[in-house]
């Protein structure tokens, strides 16, 4: 019984619901992509979610990400998310705000829309995927980033 019960214990112990009114911080990296031009990117992101219900959530998130291509600078994004809660530890959400520009100069800020998901691991910790597609302006191709995300709750 013993046997049975302890695992049972610990899994129980481990498992937490996807809740909101959290803080979160994460690293993240993946790739960012015009017609014609490819480049990895990384950054880090901090936000924080708030309950609308027991399924529905909302969330704002500041972000700094970094095209890994000389002549480029940090962009700072300021996101809104809206999403529902998947199962006991998942969140579904589209994300849509505004990112600054990525070189000097080049005047190439950007509302973005995208969407992601976030998987919770343990008590604190989640993993997360998400695309961004940015409307740049002044004739500009528009880009996409896909980005993979590990980070941890408050």
């Amino acid at each position: 019984m013993r046997k049975v019960l302890l695992p049972l214990l610990a899994i129980a112990a481990t498992a937490t619901p996807a809740m909101a009114n959290e803080a979160r911080v994460e690293a993240r990296g993946g790739v960012f992509w015009t017609d014609g031009y490819t480049q990895d990117t990384y950054g880090v992101a901090a936000g924080y979610d708030f309950d609308l219900g027991q399924t529905l959530f909302a969330g704002a998130e500041v972000s700094a990400d970094k095209i890994a291509d000389s002549g480029t600078k940090v962009a700072w994004g300021f996101t809104g998310r809206l999403g529902t809660k998947v199962g006991e530890t998942g969140k579904l959400y589209a994300a849509s705000g505004y990112t600054t520009e990525t070189c000097s100069g080049c005047n190439n800020d950007s509302v973005h829309l995208g969407a992601g998901y976030e998987q919770g691991f343990g008590n604190n910790l989640y993993a997360k995927v998400e695309y961004r597609h940015f409307f740049l302006d002044q004739n500009r191709q528009d880009g996409n980033a896909v980005v993979a995300g590990l980070g941890v709750k408050f």
